[in-house]
């Protein structure tokens, strides 16, 4: 029976229709007991495989589930009514590509929930996405297609705040409510949270009604709605629930009253799948497995996608390497970064809680420089889109409200005096203004993001009602006149703390200043509003904040893209969330997440086989302490050489200004591990984790002699590319060779710490390789040859850097590395172990504890298989919290 027959085409639709009031198996047995021919079930069930295997494999968004669950999710249907209205209203404002990507992924998080018709469930599950990066699209058509599909309760969880709360609330009666009001029954509204509706049994009994509740993280509003679910517990039983709780790392976790409170409202539902969504999804990835009122993700994680045109932490502050990804591959980081000096944070925030109720703020050269900035890039993009459009700027300098309050004063006279001298064209602002345009967008040009440029002379026509539009506002809990986009458009600066870190959307938002000081990254992530996608302004957005947050910055982006890589290695290992926990990388200086948050976290092990681990980051500022680091580290390599010349033997290269040593002890190597410094902010490149790693490959036979290589270039005069005559360097034994070239990024061209971003070659990794019968090479085919041909032996690279490398392409920037006329780069490269099963070391990465959840057997306690029993008949409930 062929799959194009009309018999099946009109059977597929009646079985469709039958999945929506039964498992699958249900289903069978019913065909079968109304006599359906076996051949045609047959068809049915095969068709049913491929669609619901269809979505469970998609590549975006990545996804860990549960093992031997039933799939059950063939996508939507004719009939639906709630995602086809919803897909239509996306498609009147996004592309169709962004709409596609919406649809399958909301495919897959429906895909994982248990299918409604189960008599009884209880599941957790995780959506990672994005800072403002369309989570509430995403669950929004999560809420569509659930209800399509038979669940009838929606209660969102929608932060702590009721900005939040109400913007949720709006969006969701915008996307689902009117476009099918018939369907729909509102508990909640934008004005009010939860107040307990009467006759829980009419609500419920109504099986084409489903309810919204859109609910605050408040112990006061929970505690009504677990009593009045506990009222209507005999009407619950056949209405399945789906639990939105967005931010869910915000208050879910190990808080001493709201926690228990989500679990005694998930306890109510005899029906019920949890799904948290968050950016950071740190405090949940480390939460108890097996804990009761805990909310680890035990039956699955999603990672969603973004967009090319979405500015990450990644693409804002570049990030280091991850484990086997070519460092030239690496974003860098835009050059839309603007550090604010020590001195003046201080004059931004008050330094110690006394002097809050006295504090007040100066707008400081910097602070200057952002707030005209946005009135120049509102003023851009009024003149690129031909209208006024929300254009917002961020003030975030302190959690108190009072110190929120003390900016609206100095603000307010900035904007009066800037007004004035506008109409009075003063030469003074007006030279002032032109050469801020004039500097910003010379590094930034517009075309480079696709965007169109723009003349200041176009700019200067627009500022004067720019500056009289701008509203400032003081976002807090106190206050009375608070943000709102739904009057118009606004153009705003907006002053506040706590109120505008989480979840809520500061439209078109251009510049932020950041002087917050916070050392816990989620909520440090959460705080970057300015994270998301600036549509006919990618060129413009600024972000002030000090030295050292944009270096933490850089770092959480590292550690952002390793979460997102572990979850893709898990899956690729095809382990479930209960089997293998995602590491989390550590930082000397911060904290991953609340202490409360990670009681139940054990700290990981690393291994180094098949890794590469390069110097990126140089000392570049004046002062004793630079010169000091890069003489030890000049020293370090000569001892390494000179060692290598002694114990090793070298090997005649082919390449004028290159070496070679073969067979160099480890113990040599140890030693300039030891005393060669890595940069602080090369957080691959821990000394002492590198060091124990080494010692313990050597104690099982590994490791025991490396090969030391020098990567400079042919000493002759003119000899290098650039036509001019490399500087000399002399190596012990009398060996001379020339330096290389390499310059920093654009965007860190005045940085005290330079950044080349990748210090190796794409071939450097072969040098102690034979790769003459090899056309092409990556990492990975270099990796594959060193395991064949040098299988425990590792490598280490050493480049004689021109400290006044100059720069010769546009986004990059000359070295200028004060004091030393050679800087060197140091490289280790190392193999694979023979067998494929490396060493460990415990380091710095922490992750969930699973060692409870599959216990090991003892002598005096047998192995605890319940939660196996759990997870594979489908049929019985997990254990209720």
């Amino acid at each position: 029976m062929s799959e194009n027959d009309p018999r099946i085409s009109s059977a597929w639709e009646t079985y469709r229709n039958f999945l929506d009031h039964a498992p699958p198996h249900q289903v069978t047995q019913q065909l079968r007991s109304l006599s359906v021919p076996e051949n045609l079930i047959a068809e049915l069930i095969k068709r049913h495989e491929v669609e619901t295997t269809k979505i469970l494999e998609l590549k975006e968004p990545l996804g860990l589930g549960r093992e031997n669950a039933t799939p059950w999710y063939a996508g939507p249907r004719k009939g639906d009514r709630n995602w086809p209205a919803f897909k239509a209203h996306l498609q009147r404002n996004l592309d169709e590509d962004a709409v596609d990507t919406i649809n399958e992924a909301s495919d897959k998080v429906v895909a994982m929930l248990d299918h409604p018709a189960k008599p009884a469930f209880d599941s957790r599950g995780l959506v990672v996405g994005h800072v403002q990066s369309g989570k509430t699209s995403n669950f929004t058509g999560v809420i569509c297609k659930a209800a399509d599909r038979g669940y009838r309760i929606f209660i969102v969880l929608s932060g702590v705040h009721n900005a939040l709360r109400r913007q949720t609330q709006t969006r969701l009666i915008r996307d689902v409510v009117r476009l099918n009001p018939t369907l729909w029954h509102q508990i909640t509204t934008p004005e009010h949270d939860f107040t307990p509706p009467p006759n829980p049994a009419a609500l419920l009994a109504a099986k084409d009604q489903h309810l919204l509740l859109v609910v605050k993280k408040n112990a006061v509003v929970l505690r009504k709605l677990r009593k009045w679910l506990v009222g209507a517990r005999a009407h619950l039983q056949n209405c399945p629930a789906l639990l939105i709780d967005d931010e869910a790392d915000q208050a879910t976790i190990a808080t001493k009253s709201i926690n228990p409170l989500i679990a005694g409202v998930l306890r109510q539902l005899p029906r019920v799948c949890y799904v948290g969504y968050t950016a950071t999804p740190f405090a949940n990835l480390l939460a108890d497995p097996v804990g009761k009122e805990d909310f680890y993700p035990r039956d699955f994680i999603l990672s969603l996608p973004r967009s090319e045109d979405y500015q990450g932490p990644e693409t804002l502050f570049g990030r280091s390497p991850l484990d086997g990804e070519d460092p030239a591959n690496v974003p860098g980081g835009l050059d839309m970064i603007r550090e604010i000096p020590d001195d003046e944070v201080a004059a931004m925030r008050p330094a110690k809680k006394s002097d809050i109720a006295t504090f007040e703020p100066k707008v400081t050269p910097s602070f200057r420089k952002a707030i005209l900035w946005f009135w120049l890039s509102t003023a851009a993009r009024r003149v690129r889109s031909g209208k006024a459009e929300h254009s917002s700027m961020l003030v975030h300098a302190h959690s108190d409200t009072r110190v929120h309050d003390s900016y609206k004063l100095p603000l307010e006279q900035l904007k009066l005096e800037t007004g004035k001298q506008l109409a009075a064209e003063d030469h003074g602002l007006l030279v002032e203004l032109r050469r801020l345009w004039e500097a910003e967008t010379g590094r930034v040009p517009a075309d480079e993001l696709g965007e169109h440029s723009v003349t200041y002379e176009d700019v200067a026509g627009f500022l004067p009602q720019v500056i009289t539009d701008t509203k400032i506002i003081m976002d807090h809990y106190r206050s009375t006149n608070r943000l709102d986009y739904e009057s118009g458009a606004t153009t705003v600066i907006a002053v506040g703390g706590n109120t505008l870190s989480r979840g809520l959307t500061l439209e078109g938002l251009v510049v932020s200043v950041f002087v917050r000081s916070s050392d816990v990254y989620d909520t440090l992530l959460q705080m970057g509003r300015w994270f998301g996608y600036r549509p006919g302004y990618k060129d413009l957005p600024r972000i002030y904040m000090p030295a050292e947050m944009r270096r933490w910055f850089t770092h959480l982006a590292t550690v952002e893209a390793e979460m997102r890589s572990e979850i893709d290695r898990l899956l690729v290992e095809h382990k479930t969330p209960l089997e293998m926990a995602v590491r989390i990388r550590c930082h000397p200086k911060m904290r991953v997440t609340a202490p409360s948050k990670q009681k139940a976290a054990v700290r990981a092990a690393a291994a180094y086989g098949g890794a590469l681990v390069e110097s990126r980051y140089f000392p570049a500022g004046k002062g004793e302490e630079a010169e000091k680091w890069h003489a030890n580290n000049a020293k370090a390599v000569m001892r390494l050489l000179q060692a290598s010349g002694t114990d090793g033997w070298q090997d005649g290269s082919p390449v004028p200004g290159r070496r070679l040593w073969r067979d160099v002890p480890g113990d040599h190597i140890l030693r300039f591990v030891r005393t060669y410094r890595f940069h602080e902010k090369s957080t691959d490149a821990a000394a002492g984790l590198i060091s124990a790693y080494i010692e313990k490959r050597m104690d099982t036979g590994g490791l025991t002699a490396w090969n030391v290589g020098v990567l400079g270039v042919d000493p002759a005069p003119n000899a290098s590319k650039a036509g001019s005559s490399p500087k000399k360097v002399e190596l012990p034994g009398g060996d001379v060779v020339g330096t290389v070239v390499r310059t920093r990024l654009t965007a860190n061209r005045y940085d005290d710490v330079a950044d080349i971003k990748t210090l190796t070659g794409s071939r450097d990794e072969g040098l102690d390789l034979k790769l003459d019968k090899v056309p092409a090479v990556n990492r990975t085919i270099l990796q594959n040859e060193r395991s064949k041909q040098q299988p425990e032996k590792g490598l280490v690279l050493l480049y004689p850097i021109d400290a006044e490398s100059k720069a010769t392409k546009q986004d990059r920037a000359d070295l200028n590395i004060v004091g030393p006329a050679v800087v060197w780069g140091g490289a280790l490269v190392f193999p694979k172990p023979i067998g494929g099963q490396d060493v460990e070391v415990e380091y710095d990465y922490l992750a969930a504890d699973l060692s409870r959840v599959f216990p090991a057997a003892t002598d005096e306690e047998p192995e605890d298989v319940s939660v196996l029993d759990q997870d594979l008949d489908t049929d019985v409930p997990a254990a209720a919290p």
